[in-house]
């Protein structure tokens, strides 16, 4: 099991731009895309996700520590540490139960695709870390390696069909044709924010106003403008964080930098996607009529949107605050802070971009994922113990991206009556 932990970390280790072009490559010939062409498509899509990565790090490099300078300077005191989800994912891929999840997950997918069940072929294998840490909760919980992998299946046919639900919204809004969004983390925080967003869309008032970039463009003309939004939200987020003159305006250029880049690297990635993905609906029809399939992919390329990112950047100070106010919380928000845009990913599409409605929503669900991620941090501490470096003065960990997931959390709680009855 070790040896086989090992490799499965080494492959995995390798990262996303180099995972994608051969994982692109093989269901490219699968779906007899011609060799060349699925070469260059591979490498196209590699490529384009170096190109997202290097902007993703820009943004978190930058979030990161305004949203630690925020903390510091309004001397927030809570006892359960946000360690965000590299950490949560090192502790999952540790547990005996993970290697065993990956031919799972692919193998619950396939049979679902030749049944008729999904229309969505998960190829986003680095984030199946999601589904391995539902499977990891139930066996931790438990101490049952049969009900871990049972809550990793049933996981892993929630991820699809909520996948194929959004998928037109996704498709439609973000212009990411044959696309569907398989990452855990934003699929988890759109169960409960898209009936909220149904129900901010009905309050009086509230309804009528249409915060989209676009409307915010033509009303106010430059500082409409993505980039220049991204300046400002950026500077907003410097001025919480007590930054001086100079550091404001980084951070500002920085975010209006993100802003600008992100939809661009999209862009060249689904340049790669498109020869893959008419390869498989070529294939599909001639065997099954008019059947779809959709390529299962990161949440990362919701953030080409500019009305996702201000959503995820405006949420940052509006968590923190959450977090001081809300009684019963005990976990102070921080390594998932920079990852909140992911969680918007689902959520944007539903309210047609509106950033006012999404931002509602999304602040009702982040004052329930806090009080979940304080109930999942006992599990998630002792995931990671002996794992992970816990930040200076933790005693328990958690995160926002499991230990906030309402699917993830639904697992935890299952798996804790499956415990008391055995």
């Amino acid at each position: 099991m070790d040896g086989l932990m090992n490799v499965v970390q080494s492959i995995l280790g390798a990262g996303a731009s180099v995972m994608l072009p051969i994982i692109i490559f093989i269901v490219g010939i699968i779906f007899r895309v011609p060799v060349k062409k699925a070469i260059i498509s591979g490498i196209t899509v590699g490529i384009g996700m170096i190109g997202i990565n290097l902007v993703i790090n820009v943004l978190t490099t930058n979030v990161g520590p305004a949203a630690q300078a925020m903390v510091e300077r309004f001397g927030l005191n809570l006892t359960i540490i946000d360690a965000g989800w590299p950490a949560v994912s090192a502790g999952t891929w540790a547990q005996p139960i993970a290697a065993v999840m990956i031919p799972v997950i692919l193998i619950v997918n396939l049979i679902m695709l030749a049944l008729n069940r999904t229309k969505t072929l998960n190829i986003d294998i680095w984030n199946y870390w999601h589904v391995s840490s539902v499977a990891a909760t139930g066996y931790i919980v438990t101490k049952s390696f049969f009900f871990g992998i049972l809550c990793g299946i049933l996981f892993t046919i929630i991820i699809q069909i909520i996948a194929d639900k959004t998928a037109p919204k996704v498709q439609e809004y973000y212009g990411l044709e044959g696309i569907s969004i398989t990452t855990g983390s934003a699929q988890g925080y759109a169960v409960l924010a898209l009936p909220i967003g149904w129900l901010v869309d009905k309050i009086p008032g509230i309804n009528k106003l249409d915060v989209k970039p676009e409307t915010i463009q033509k009303r106010f003309g430059i500082f409409g403008e993505p980039m220049i939004m991204g300046i400002i939200i950026g500077m907003f987020l410097g001025l919480l964080g007590g930054y001086d003159f100079i550091g404001i305006l980084q951070i500002g250029m920085n975010m209006g930098g993100v802003m600008f880049l992100m939809p661009r690297m999209v862009k060249i990635l689904m340049e790669g996607l498109i020869p893959i993905q008419e390869g498989a609906q070529k294939l599909l029809q001639s065997r099954y009529g008019d059947r779809e399939i959709y390529l299962g992919m990161d949440a990362a390329l919701a953030t080409g949107s500019p009305a996702a990112l201000s959503t995820g950047l405006l949420m940052v100070p509006i968590t923190l605050f959450l977090a001081v106010i809300l009684p019963g919380n005990r976990v102070l928000p921080f390594g998932d802070l920079a990852t909140i845009p992911f969680f918007a990913a689902l959520v944007v599409p539903s309210r047609k971009g509106n950033i006012l409605h999404s931002v509602i929503s999304l602040t009702v669900v982040m004052a329930v994922a806090l009080l979940m991620a304080t109930n999942f941090a006992p599990v998630i501490t002792e995931m990671a113990q002996g794992i992970v470096k816990f930040p200076e003065g933790a005693a328990e960990i958690t995160n926002l991206d499991t230990g906030g997931n309402f699917l993830k959390w639904i697992f935890l709680k299952l798996s804790e009556l499956v415990a008391q009855v055995m």
